[in-house]
């Protein structure tokens, strides 16, 4: 969102977030969850966020659940006690965009994280009584990747065990090119095949590796973005052969099972 030069990140002054909270509650208008936008939020300082939780409570006292997108390493320093003083608060549910569990994929996407540094943050959020919703990236290692990507990415949600998890398709709106620059370059002395994205019976394969290799007990699993082509809803492990049946059968009989068009998936 930022790479553009004429639009900078910045965070909003206190008193511009309390001016904005006191029109809604004055609006009359229902407001159940509030959802702290534009960018991710937990980059802010514990003290900051725990004076817009108060403000919400202070003026929209109705309100059940706020929630927040998250870098794992926005949550580097926070402590579990302080994220737990923020979840009382009301700070009920973050959205972490993993991405991917595999540190190569990690690494040539320039994410600034590693298996390790989500784990970590993961197991933060768990600790201090909040919910975790994890965004795992279809495609994002193009085909040379695509079997390390699902294996690593199942097994950092087995080790993390969120509440939510989804998958999105990679897409490029913008194109590609600077994306594919990255899988060009050599690691670790090697390198690699040009970057495409995986076609439709390839992107099946790599969520077939995927479920198959998640063992979660309690997590709702939804892959129902407008980038998918097939969507799958359940909750992991009790639905697992379901979803597995669906997405092997969109494999193994094309046609049989209804699919979004191209047309269809509002990118």
């Amino acid at each position: 969102m930022y790479t553009d030069e004429n639009k900078k990140f910045r965070p909003k002054k206190i008193a511009d977030i309390e001016k904005e909270i006191v029109t809604i509650a004055q609006s009359g208008l229902p407001t159940g969850r509030v959802f702290l936008a534009d960018g991710d939020a937990m980059m802010l300082p514990f003290k900051r966020l725990k004076e817009i939780l108060e403000l919400i409570q202070l003026h929209l006292p109705q309100v059940t659940r706020v929630s927040s997108y998250c870098l794992p390493r926005n949550l580097t320093n926070k402590t579990v006690e302080q994220l737990a003083e923020l979840q009382v608060l009301g700070l009920k549910l973050v959205y972490v965009g993993c991405e991917s569990g595999d540190d190569e994929v990690l690494a040539l996407i320039n994410k600034g994280e590693t298996y390790q540094s989500s784990v970590v943050a993961l197991n933060k959020i768990k600790q201090a009584g909040m919910k975790s919703s994890v965004m795992i990236l279809n495609g994002l290692g193009g085909p040379e990747l695509s079997k390390q990507h699902a294996l690593n990415s199942a097994k950092l949600m087995n080790e993390t065990q969120p509440n939510f998890l989804s998958t999105l398709v990679v897409s490029f709106p913008m194109g590609e090119q600077r994306f594919a620059e990255q899988f060009a370059k050599e690691f670790d002395g090697r390198t690699r095949q040009p970057f495409r994205q995986l076609e439709q019976h390839e992107l099946f394969t790599e969520m077939e590796v995927l479920l198959s290799n998640l063992e979660l007990t309690k997590t709702v699993f939804r892959s129902d973005h407008a980038s998918n082509y097939l969507v799958l809803k359940g909750t992991l492990g009790k639905d697992k052969q379901i979803l597995l049946s669906q997405v092997q059968m969109a494999l193994q009989q094309p046609g049989v099972i209804p699919l979004r068009q191209e047309w269809q998936r509002g990118l």
